[in-house]
């Protein structure tokens, strides 16, 4: 059977999404490659076509995840104009409830600290990058000051999220979430 052109390129397009809302939603351990490829409808045996292994995908997924977030946060008509946009757009209900759509590190931190070296390292250039991009937001871009202010609101913003995400509480959620960002915002003019 012939397919159109560009078939298989949005196939293992759709695989690698499908993939990372899974993990994010499900975790990367609790992730089968069956489950995966019947939520694309395909067959397992589909899978081999595309990726040698799920580590592959993994690091595919992770990457095409992370680089979405760097992307939502510096898009020059859609991204965030202010440090607070940044904050507030990250510690939000819609984010809480979003986990599938939502932030890798938030989602995946402590399975991405297991992963192979080759993974984390496609993780740290990420974390890298989206860290430029809060850096861009704080006053004086390029000194180490705003990468380390940049760091911290990260840090905080991440932990903020997975601890908001931990209670079961909707309304204790919500005063962790503005907690963060008032401790976020006060990061930020430090």
């Amino acid at each position: 059977m012939r397919f159109e052109k560009g078939h298989k390129e949005n196939t293992r397009r759709r695989i690698i999404d499908v993939a990372a809302k899974r993990f994010r939603r499900d975790g990367i351990s609790a992730s089968g490659l069956a489950g995966i490829m019947s939520e694309c409808g395909l067959t397992n045996g589909a899978f081999y076509p595309h990726f040698d292994s799920k580590e592959t995908l993994v690091k595919e997924a992770l990457s095409s995840a992370l680089h979405g977030q760097y992307c939502a946060l510096t898009n020059d008509q859609t991204g965030a104009r202010t440090i607070e946009e940044a904050i507030r757009r990250y510690l939000n209900t819609s984010h809480l409830s979003g986990c599938a759509d939502g932030c890798p590190s938030a989602a995946l931190l402590p399975e991405i600290g297991r992963q192979s070296h080759s993974t984390r390292k496609i993780y740290e250039a990420a974390y890298l990058s989206y860290g430029e991009g809060l850096a861009a937001l704080l006053p004086d871009p390029g000194s180490a000051k705003a990468r380390r202010q940049a760091a911290a609101i990260f840090g905080l913003m991440v932990g903020t999220m997975q601890i908001a995400r931990a209670v079961s509480d909707p309304e204790l959620a919500e005063e962790i979430l503005e907690g963060g960002v008032q401790a976020a915002l006060t990061l930020s003019h430090g």
